[in-house]
């Protein structure tokens, strides 16, 4: 299992809220569980106490997100190493369900938790994928939807460093939205005189024109 699949449970976390819309889809205990994936066994030990638990767990991932989007690298870090000695794992080498042609495991780290509950065992294997997402690329590829208002979480993994939006989406929203702004403002200028206004050297000829015809008639 790759590390960068572990990074991706702080996202769905923090992306079961949208704040600014007054949404907010972790309503039960389906909900929680969920958030897992594919990792349905973990998911089993969820019950309806954990879903207070999994919302004060995402406030404090959503905190690690915005110090990150605000440029607060060391709070970002400090937020997130609060979590990791709260939530402790312990990094194991797995084969199990990958096997290649000859029937031989495929070998890979897996992030084994011991939790007391569920919420403890995600929280664990969430923190400890974001750690190492942050710690590989950089504070600066935690990144909060620029989309207003969206704000939802997203890991930047663009080789020039430029995400700015959660999705294709948000991108395309934020894109017409800026369009339709710049169109108002067109719209808004003085209209421009029907007739060009002449420049100086025209007015000057003209005036040197009359002149000669007022002098010629004397």
């Amino acid at each position: 299992m790759e590390l960068a699949y572990y990074s991706d449970y702080a996202v769905r976390l923090v992306n079961s809220e949208e704040p600014a819309r007054g949404k907010d889809s972790l309503t039960s205990v389906e909900a929680v569980r969920d958030l897992f994936g594919g990792n349905q066994q973990a998911a089993r030990r969820a019950t309806e106490a954990d879903l207070t638990r999994f919302r004060s767990v995402r406030a404090r991932l959503r905190a690690v997100f915005e110090a990150a989007d605000k440029g607060e690298e060391t709070l970002a870090v400090d937020l997130l190493n609060s979590l990791l000695l709260e939530f402790p794992v312990s990094p194991q080498i797995s084969g199990h369900d990958f096997r290649d042609e000859d029937g031989r495991p495929l070998w890979h780290m897996h992030l084994a938790d011991h939790p007391s509950n569920a919420t403890a065992g995600y929280t664990a294997i969430a923190a400890m994928g974001l750690a190492f997402h942050l710690t590989e690329y950089g504070v600066d590829r935690l990144g909060l939807c620029e989309a207003a208002p969206c704000r939802n979480a997203y890991l930047d993994t663009s080789t020039n460093r430029s995400r700015r939006y959660c999705s294709d989406r948000c991108a395309t929203r934020a894109n017409v939205a800026a369009y339709r702004a710049r169109k108002r403002l067109e719209a808004e200028r003085p209209d421009r005189p029907d007739r060009p206004e002449r420049s100086a050297s025209t007015g000057l000829a003209a005036e040197s024109a009359q002149r000669a015809t007022a002098s010629g008639e004397r």
